[in-house]
């Protein structure tokens, strides 16, 4: 045997072992650091987007308000078509669990429903869910999102969730100390703010160009875990939201 050469017996363990799993894809690879990186790299991806995922879905009174002429549709009627054209494609990779806030408390604060925990699969469950929904009462969002944190097991676990709402904390709820404690205390927690139709207290016909969009209180929720916030006004932007931040983009 030349030097340099290695018996084919260490070869061919050699080359088992340079056989990976990405996925789907098995490879037979002759550079294992640049495999491993690979790996590493879209595993990440693949997992931050078909990891469990909580949708907290605002039901509160305010959803079933219109346009500030009253001639345009209730929120709620694009929120729900929305959620029929997004839903079912992100069903398909990732299991997804619902919390409603809003309707059916014995106040106008205790609205807050775990519709369901992380199901495969859901795509049905969510739509009809939001289909039922009867706008009504405050809105206590921070709590919805600690209640789907919880649900999550944030603390131990990574923990993706995406807060569906048309603005204001109504319920003495503080979103930002809730940012902080999601953030400390997450073993990886996410938060992606949607905030649809939202509108400031104080409404000018100017008021929009000359500030900006008006945003969500629970704006800090994203900021402080990593997330989007994403202002949509529209059917077809809410639907780019949901997918965007709940949708699966993978490329191997």
């Amino acid at each position: 045997m030349r030097f340099g050469e290695r018996p084919m017996t260490e070869l061919l363990v050699d080359r088992a072992a340079n056989r990976s799993t990405c996925g789907h894809m098995t490879m037979r690879v002759l550079f294992p650091t640049i495999l491993a990186a690979f790996c590493a790299t879209h595993a990440v991806a693949t997992d931050k987007c078909t990891a469990d995922a909580m949708i907290v879905f605002d039901g509160s009174g305010s959803m079933a308000e219109m346009g500030f002429n009253d001639i345009s549709e209730p929120r709620i009627f694009e929120a729900r078509r929305a959620v029929a054209e997004a839903v079912p494609e992100i069903a398909q990779t990732r299991r997804l669990g619902l919390v409603v806030y809003g309707p059916n408390g014995e106040d106008e604060c205790t609205g807050l429903d775990l519709r369901f925990p992380p199901t495969a699969n859901a795509a049905g469950a969510v739509i009809d869910a939001v289909n039922a929904l009867e706008p009504s009462g405050s809105t206590p969002l921070t709590q919805a999102v600690r209640i789907a944190a919880d649900e999550l097991q944030y603390k131990t676990k990574p923990a993706a969730i995406v807060l569906v709402t048309d603005g204001k904390e109504t319920c003495g709820g503080l979103p930002c100390a809730l940012a902080n404690e999601l953030h400390n205390e997450g073993a990886d927690t996410t938060v992606h703010v949607i905030g649809f139709k939202v509108r400031s207290q104080f409404f000018s016909w100017n008021s929009q160009s000359d500030r900006g969009a008006p945003e969500s209180v629970a704006r800090c929720l994203s900021d402080q875990t990593g997330g989007t916030y994403t202002n949509a006004e529209t059917l077809d932007q809410l639907t780019a939201a949901l997918r965007a931040t709940l949708g699966c983009k993978l490329l191997f």
